[in-house]
């Protein structure tokens, strides 16, 4: 179906406050997590014409071959001040000219350049802050660490900060008082409200049962004083598991005085017999009164989560009409690929959500929820409910091990729990959607999303098998992981054959486009070019995606995530590709879209992720229409 957004009467449609940023200066553009750019000179009919103005080298990057980590980076660059600022994977700062790419300043934390909680070298960029007043660190810029340690510096000079914390660095991990088996990794930058930093930590995943309860924490911008700290976990279950963290990016509506929390699931991740006790904030998207730390409402998209179906990413806010009313309202994306509508009042469903009967577990000790939530308005991105068939090229291949592979692993439905059998996992760990999230278009209330399509397997391995196996290697979230103090590793891994390709028929990604008011999906089509081995795949076949899509005022969505190394621009009318750039490795990061001295610039960190294939990188592309 094709539709033209710009079409729709603005008089229907009121633009909120929140998505008039002047500049790109959060994460995710503006405190809403629109996504949504003003910039109106990329349109379909001009984009053809753009070309790189810049490119820069941060120089801070491994392949993971020699003394380092491996580096993932997937920073979204933050224009404030007239400048650009970027995050990198060996906790530097870097402040670039915007029309040049020059490197103004660099800061180097001096972090520990190693992989303490996660596979990788990870960051997500950094997050500013100003006061409006003139003077030092009036204007600042917040890096967080893997070490637990969020350093403030001067924006203009990149000095630091001498009146935050402890010289300008703050030791997060001081709060790290319960299970601490791990530290408060700092990967996502701080959502900054005012004088609060809103700050998540991320942790170890799949290693621990009993692990760090989850919290968020409310930081004072100027001092460094913690101002409150709010956890997710029941304080009587503590000792029995942990996390149900906030690893990813918030949302906030200064005018509610609300920061909505996408809540991440318990520990251990693939076996909950030791947690079966209600835990209605896990695996949620939790609304919390940011002057208090009083948690208003809780919405808990899984029951008893036994997938790792965290809550990816932050939740976009969108105001939406409805017979004659004005709703404020959100729209939390998820693993499972559900597009979940809420009045962010009140976390009432603004759509249907059904209970559904769901399979009961095999495992030991294990007692899987009886039912889910099922969101079927708008319906689940890239066709999540149903297991895609065996794809008749990689079983002809494999001299049909794909068809046996079916017959041989359980799947009974979406929520079907991990077995010692082996079971099929669909969407698999990383989602149907991640941490990228939606870009939503808050004139006409347009949703704009890139899914994947991977069907893993996972088997549970007791405890006293997976104690007797000589080597249990993990990659970047796959392979063995030990769930310590369960009866149960894990063994995680895609579903493909002998010769890597995957066994399920494609498409392997999907862009999609949605209209909140009614729910009715627009437009839902292949995204991005797979790649394997040098070979890529058919642009029918798509590919899977880490990274979310920008959308601007021309009406024009900015994407990178592909696993083929491109950076593209879509037209948001009909996800048609309008133009693309070969980059050095995939774009797993939002870009930024922005004006700096009247000339319009779409920014992209390339930095490359394991998961979707070894390439890394460290460069920077900045992209403007020619003269």
């Amino acid at each position: 179906m094709r539709f033209n957004p710009l079409l729709v009467p603005l008089l229907v449609w009121t633009v909120p406050a929140f998505a008039q940023q002047a500049e790109w200066t959060a994460f995710h553009g503006d405190l809403a997590s629109t996504k949504f750019s003003k910039v109106e000179s990329f349109t379909p009919e001009t984009v053809g014409d753009l070309e790189r103005a810049w490119e820069y080298r941060t120089g801070d990057v491994s392949d993971g071959t020699g003394d380092l980590p491996e580096t993932v980076w997937s920073a979204t660059p933050v224009y404030a001040n007239g400048t650009l600022y970027l995050g990198t994977p060996f906790y530097r700062i870097v402040a670039l000219d915007p029309a040049t790419g020059a490197e103004r300043w660099a800061y180097d934390s001096e972090s520990r350049l190693e992989a303490l909680t996660q596979p990788a070298l990870k960051n997500r960029g950094v997050a500013y802050w100003e006061s409006g007043l003139d003077g030092v660190c009036e204007k600042r810029v917040f890096l967080g660490t893997m070490d637990a340690e969020l350093h403030a510096v001067d924006a203009d000079t990149g000095l630091r900060c001498a009146d935050f914390a402890d010289g300008g660095v703050l030791n997060v991990n001081q709060w790290n008082e319960v299970n601490d088996v791990f530290p408060f990794s700092l990967l996502q930058p701080p959502l900054v409200v005012g004088d609060t930093l809103l700050l998540g930590w991320a942790g170890k995943d799949w290693a621990y049962s009993v692990a760090p309860p989850g919290n968020l924490l409310a930081i004072d911008a100027r001092s460094g004083e913690l101002l409150w700290d709010t956890g997710f976990v029941p304080e009587e279950m503590i000792p029995r598991t942990g996390t149900a963290n906030i690893w990813t990016a918030m949302t906030a509506d200064a005018d509610l005085g609300l920061v909505f929390a996408p809540v991440s699931s318990p520990s251990p991740n693939y076996w909950g017999g030791d947690r079966t006790d209600p835990m209605p904030r896990a695996t949620s998207v939790s609304a919390i009164d940011i002057e208090t730390g009083e948690i208003v409402w809780s919405f808990q998209h899984v029951h008893h989560d036994i997938w790792d179906y965290d809550t990816p990413s932050a939740p976009s806010l969108v105001d939406i009409e409805r017979d004659g009313e004005t709703i404020p309202a959100l729209v939390q994306a998820t693993k499972q690929g559900f597009l979940f509508v809420l009045d962010r009042r009140t976390g009432e469903p603004l759509f249907p959500i059904e209970e559904r009967p769901t399979p009961p577990s095999t495992a030991d000790g294990e007692v899987a929820a009886p039912t889910q939530p099922f969101a079927m308005t708008p319906a689940p991105v890239g066709g999540a409910l149903e297991l895609p068939d065996v794809w008749t090229l990689a079983d002809i291949v494999s001299f049909g091990q794909c068809s046996r592979d079916r017959e041989k692993y359980l799947y009974e439905g979406i929520y079907t729990p991990p077995s010692e059998q082996g079971t099929l996992f669909f969407p698999g760990t990383a989602g149907a959607t991640n941490w990228g999230g939606v870009a939503v278009d808050p004139r006409n209330a347009i949703l704009y999303v890139n899914a994947s399509r991977i069907v893993q397997l996972i088997r549970l391995i007791p405890r006293a098998e997976y104690d007797q196996l000589e080597s249990a290697e993990s990659g970047n979230e796959e392979g063995y992981s030990p769930q310590e103090g369960s009866p149960y590793g894990i063994y995680l891994t895609d579903w493909s054959n002998w010769a890597g390709m995957p066994c399920w028929e494609p498409p392997f990604g999907t862009f999609s486009a949605y209209d909140l008011a009614t729910g009715e999906l627009l437009y839902e089509t292949p995204f991005g070019r797979a790649q394997l081995e040098g070979f890529y795949g058919l642009e029918s076949w798509g590919s899977p995606t880490l990274g979310g899509p920008v959308v601007t005022a021309g009406g024009v969505a900015f994407i990178g995530a592909s696993v083929d190394s491109r950076v593209r621009a879509l037209n948001a009318a009909t996800g048609e590709e309008l133009w693309s750039d070969l980059v050095d490795a995939p774009a797993v990061s939002i870009p930024a879209v922005f004006t700096h001295e009247g000339v319009d610039y779409a920014v992209f960190a390339v930095g490359g992720n394991s998961i979707l294939k070894p390439e890394v990188s460290d460069q920077v592309v900045a992209y403007r229409l020619r003269d």
